[in-house]
């Protein structure tokens, strides 16, 4: 079968097997679609080769070697079920359940690589698929529609017509996996005539001025036949059918025999080429190829081809005479003087398909930058292809991954103070500074991929592809990105390939007309979607059909798409349940490994996964994957060559929820610390891969509170308000420090934003009165300024003193929590952190233990006046030394003061020999 696709790419050679057991060639580029150039046959042949036999054909057949490296780096260092010894976990079901998985996955590998040359292609669908700028003067547009029965491009540019722009008959057009293709040529201005060279090529981008010389294709021919070729290699190539014409004469010419009976028998190859040595042997030197042939005599043996070392090194030496070919390659402004553009830039355009339904419009799959509702109206994609000397670009290169995160989780759109959609331009002039100056070191975005509706938030989205249209264009996200690693941080992507919005005019659904082209099918009944897979149970959005080789090439090369054009850094991967499940998460978890891998579990959707991370950690080494899953999948973050799925991080999501029980729900002297302790540093084995955060956008935007307008909303006592103040900074200080290496906060939160988030939609009369962040409450020196101060010097601890990497495994010694006094004390290096979370108790001289005998100064104290404390511990009392008393189980002990609902941030800054 013929696959458009896949046979359009430019093939690269795989290198031997990276960490991730796949072969990636060894520098990755990013093909920009300006052509390439074939070296000459005789070239290909003779390359890195010097002997030809049948006997090594068994050794020279690529398919076979391919898969030979791949069976022999599977072995090695291959545990399907390495994880399970690790931890100590012994459960046969799940045990097999993994074999079976690997085994499925490397049968998916075997599939996808008699499609693809390598996994780097199967994710690089973005370089052919939908409008792609080709060198040849034409647009070039591809997408993928299996149930479609034909297919054009309509748009202004050509009056919405649907015959104008049309794929081809045959497989020109529609390859056997059901990829269109269309050809938009430029239009020849008026008076110009047509190229003369039939594939003349345009450099629309690199060096786009240059080139236009005035020389004429022929001349430069000739010009490469004179100056590359020596004397005597060009002969046959000015006489071709010199040796053809030659043995005609031999044959039929009037010396040659004249009846068959004069036809003497033909001699063995092996005798003409001696008879032909011999009356050659006195002929002047040649540049032609010195080779000679030996016979190993062998049955069926081709003759080796000996040649000559001297003779073989000048031959690899010569360059192939691509500069001669890429000389007859003309700039931008000789374009421009000749042709006008199939479709200009910022043309609107729809794909317009025939299907067994009927005829539909749809926006592209692969459109890169969409308007998907505008003002009622229809939506279509938007053509983006600025001039390269207006294209934006890139200042800055990727910041170095940091061992501990601290991320600023953002929307752009309510990012403004004003009630409106603010743009990207907004956030990177007034959001980046302040988080640069809160001291985080990343920013993780929600609601970038494009979304019909604003009101979902961003995770309904209708297209993976685009940057959504409200905020701004592709560039002005570039510059967004851009500017943010020129301030030292990674930019994080929230990507949601669990579901899809169920729209079907801009979205993914019903896309070509069949109910299963991307997602699961779906049963209509009266209009109302029934089915098992095809809709998720409580949200309505469609479920994707992981299994799919086209699919799992969308998706991946999804991912990819936002790392190579974007400059991303990472993804966090949202709401993995309702792509793990059938039941999409919603069903009762007991913890029992039978859940893991019952027929409940999408194994299709944990094989897409497990690709995704191998993938992206293999073209990206240095990428931050993410994963959000509330039923904390096993293996998780463990590498996938142990069982594993890769990720780097895991959220602990029972944490938000814990803290906004305790607020709503549980009288602050009833508050558990061993409960409290236990939801925090949630699973021992794997705290060094937790992503920790009191409370991220969840508690403001899904119909909740943020902790400060439950904190404060009713505060109307100094009393209630300095319980919200500290309360405010002991939940965040004790979430940062107790965990893993990496902490995220949502915007506003650092500072209490009073409020909460609600998007305008049909029950608050569309408005924006809540859609945005009071920053100019920053302004006043007030209890939001102090709530800020004490999350920078907090964000400080980690910036300054790295406490996020400090203690075993980079994870703290949990050494005293005590349910009476309501005291957690535990050890992170030469840090000790005590919190008295008791409403009302207030301890002179509390003992709690240390391992280290010496000195201990306060360096973060949530009591300060300047944090809207109270200041009831004394500059004086400070510094405190241990005391040579068991105390929790080690050696030494302190004996500090604690204030009730306070918390301190001890430094061993002196050590003393006992």
């Amino acid at each position: 079968m013929v696959s458009l696709a896949h046979s359009a790419r430019i093939p690269s050679l795989p290198t031997s097997s990276s960490a991730n057991n796949f072969p990636f060639p060894q520098s990755y580029r990013t093909h920009h679609h300006h052509g390439h150039v074939s070296l000459p046959a005789s070239k290909k042949k003779q390359r890195n080769r010097c002997k030809c036999s049948a006997t090594d054909h068994s050794q020279s057949n690529p398919q076979q070697n391919r898969k030979t490296r791949q069976a022999g780096a599977e072995k090695k260092g291959v545990d399907p079920v390495g994880f399970l010894a690790k931890h100590g976990i012994t459960h046969k079901a799940f045990a097999q359940f993994l074999r079976e998985r690997h085994k499925a996955l490397k049968d998916l590998k075997d599939e996808i690589f008699n499609r693809h040359l390598n996994l780097m292609e199967l994710a690089s669908g973005f370089e052919i698929l939908g409008l792609h700028r080709n060198v040849q003067h034409r647009v070039d547009f591809m997408d993928w529609a299996p149930g479609a029965r034909y297919c054009a491009l309509v748009g202004d540019f050509n009056e919405w017509s649907p015959t104008e722009n049309s794929a081809r008959e045959g497989h020109f057009g529609h390859d056997d996996y059901g990829y269109w293709f269309i050809i938009l040529e430029d239009k020849l201005r008026e008076g110009e005539e047509p190229d003369k060279l039939y594939f003349q090529q345009y450099n629309y981008v690199d060096d786009y001025d240059k080139g236009d010389n005035g020389v004429t294709v022929e001349e430069i021919f000739k010009k490469a036949n004179d100056e590359y070729w020596e004397p005597g290699e060009d002969r046959f190539i000015k006489s071709r059918y010199e040796v053809a014409s030659k043995l005609y004469e031999q044959i039929f010419g009037p010396n040659g025999p004249q009846t068959e009976d004069e036809l003497e028998e033909i001699p063995d190859p092996e005798t003409r080429y001696k008879t032909w040595k011999e009356q050659h042997k006195d002929d002047p030197p040649s540049n032609l190829p010195p080779c000679d042939v030996i016979d190993n005599g062998k049955e069926y043996d081709i003759f080796n081809i000996v040649d000559d070392p001297v003779w073989r090194e000048k031959f690899r030496a010569k360059k192939p005479p691509i500069a001669y070919w890429l000389e007859t390659r003309k700039g931008r402004k000789a374009w421009l003087k000749k042709y006008t553009p199939g479709i200009p830039h910022l043309s609107k355009y729809r794909v317009y398909f025939n299907t067994p339904t009927g005829p539909l419009e749809r926006v592209p799959a692969w459109a890169t930058y969409v308007i998907p509702d505008a003002d009622g109206k229809q939506a279509f994609a938007v053509h983006w292809e600025p001039p390269p000397e207006k294209a934006y670009k890139w200042k800055h290169k990727h910041p170095i991954k940091p061992k501990s995160l601290r991320i600023y989780e953002c929307h752009v759109g309510i990012s403004g103070q004003e009630p409106r959609v603010a743009s990207f331009s907004d956030f990177t002039k007034k959001v980046l500074p302040h988080v640069k100056e809160a001291g985080y070191n990343a920013i993780q975005l929600i609601g970038v991929l494009e979304h019909k509706d604003y009101f979902t938030v961003g995770y309904r989205v209708t297209n993976f592809y685009a940057v959504s249209s409200r905020y701004g264009t592709p560039d002005d996200f570039k510059r967004l990105v851009d500017e943010a690693h020129g301030l030292g941080l990674l930019v994080f992507l929230d990507i949601v390939h669990s579901y899809a919005a169920a729209d079907e005019m801009v979205g993914l659904s019903l896309f070509d007309g069949s109910n299963d082209c991307y997602f699961h099918t779906v049963k209509y009944v009266t209009f109302f979607p029934l089915g098992k897979r095809g809709h998720h149970k409580f949200w309505g959005t469609r479920m994707f059909k992981y299994g799919d080789h086209d699919v799992l090439h969308f998706l991946l090369s999804n991912l990819n798409w936002w790392v190579v054009e974007y400059q991303i850094d990472g993804f966090h991967f949202h709401s993995l349940p309702s792509m793990l499940y059938t039941h999409n998460g919603f069903a009762s978890f007991t913890g029992d490994m039978e859940e893991y891998c019952n027929q409940y579990v999408d194994k299709d959707a944990l094989l897409y996964l497990v690709l995704a991370n191998e993938i992206l950690h293999a073209l990206h080494p240095n990428i931050v994957t993410i994963a959000e899953d509330a039923t904390l999948y096993p293996g998780l973050c463990e590498p996938t060559s142990q069982g594993g799925m890769g990720f780097d991080y895991f959220v602990n999501l029972s944490a938000s929820e814990m803290w906004l029980s305790f607020l709503e729900n549980v009288p602050d002297h009833e508050w558990s610390m061993s409960k409290l302790v236990d939801t925090l540093i949630g699973e021992r084995n794997n705290a060094d891969k937790m992503l920790l955060y009191a409370e991220n956008h969840n508690q403001s935007i899904s119909g909740g509170r943020s902790f400060a307008e439950i904190l404060f909303g009713s505060s109307n006592t100094d009393e209630s308000l300095l319980r919200g103040c500290s309360l405010h900074k002991m939940i965040r200080l004790i979430t940062f420090t107790i965990g893993g290496p990496s902490y995220l906060n949502f915007m506003g939160n650092e500072f209490g934003h009073p409020k909460r988030v609600e998007f305008p939609m049909t029950s608050n009369g569309f408005s924006y009165s809540l859609a945005n962040r009071h920053w100019d409450l920053l302004e006043n020196d007030g209890l939001h300024s102090r709530l800020f101060a004490f999350d920078k010097d907090m964000m400080k601890l980690d910036a300054n003193e790295r406490i996020l990497l400090r203690g075993s495994r980079g994870l703290p010694s949990i050494h005293h929590v005590n349910d009476s006094t309501m005291v957690i004390s535990y050890i992170r290096g030469p840090f000790l952190l005590v919190f008295n979370f008791h409403p009302k108790n207030l301890y002179e001289r509390y003992s709690v233990g240390v391992e280290e005998a010496g000195e201990y100064q306060v360096v973060l104290n949530t009591d300060e006046k300047t944090y809207g404390g109270q200041g009831l511990i004394g500059h004086d009392q400070y510094v405190q030394r241990t005391i040579s008393r068991r105390t929790d189980g080690v050696r030494f002990c302190l004996e500090v003061p604690l204030p009730s609902r306070t918390a301190q941030v001890y430094k061993l800054t002196r050590i003393l020999r006992v």
